[in-house]
C-alpha cells in the first residue's frame, strides 16, 4: 500500500505543479513590477530581471487595450516610465500593430494625446522591438485621449485610439 501512495503524490503533485502556472498567468493580476521576477505580459513584453518598472497610481492594475482597426489588432500599451529613463515624458505610450497574429514591422506612425484639459500634442512613435513607442507625461488626474494614426505598407491610412485611464 505504501509504494502506491508515493508514485500517486508524485503524480498528483506535477498536475498541481502544471495547472498552476497557466492559471496564474491568465489572469488580470496585480503585484509590483519593481519586484526581480523578470515576468512577461500577456502582450509579449517582457519587463526582464529588476527593471524597476511601475505603473501609474491611477493605474494599480496594468493599462493594456486591444482594438480592432481596419482588420488590424492593435494593442494599445501606457506605462510609466523608469527614473532617469523618461523617452519624452513621464510614461511610455505604446502600441503594437498585428495582422494575423503577426506584428507589422514596417509602418509609420504618429500619435496624439488629448490631455484632461483640452490641450493637446503629437509625436512621431520610435520602434522598440515589435512596438512602436512614443513618450507623454500622463501623471496628471483625469482622462487621457490617446490616439494613433498608422500608414501600412500599401499605402493606407488607419486611425483609432483609447482613452487612459480606462472606464
Amino acid at each position: 500500500m505504501q509504494k502506491s501512495i508515493r508514485p500517486l503524490s508524485a503524480i498528483a503533485f506535477s498536475t498541481l505543479l502544471m495547472a498552476a502556472g497557466p492559471l496564474h498567468a491568465a489572469g488580470n493580476h496585480s503585484h509590483d513590477h519593481g519586484k526581480d521576477d523578470g515576468h512577461k505580459h500577456d502582450s509579449g513584453m517582457n519587463h526582464g530581471k529588476d527593471d524597476g518598472h511601475k505603473h501609474d497610481s491611477a493605474m494599480d492594475k496594468m493599462f493594456l487595450k486591444k482594438k480592432q482597426i481596419n482588420g488590424y489588432t492593435v494593442t494599445f500599451h501606457v506605462m510609466k516610465a523608469k527614473p532617469g529613463k523618461e523617452m519624452g515624458g513621464s510614461h511610455d505610450f505604446m502600441i503594437k500593430v498585428e495582422k494575423g497574429g503577426q506584428a507589422l514591422k514596417n509602418i509609420v506612425m504618429n500619435t496624439k494625446v488629448v490631455h484632461p484639459d483640452g490641450k493637446a500634442e503629437t509625436k512621431k512613435t520610435m520602434k522598440m522591438g515589435d512596438w512602436l513607442m512614443a513618450g507623454y507625461d500622463l501623471g496628471h488626474p483625469g482622462r487621457h485621449q490617446l490616439m494613433i494614426l498608422f500608414k501600412t505598407p500599401d499605402g493606407k491610412k488607419h486611425k483609432g485610439g483609447v482613452y487612459y485611464p480606462g472606464g
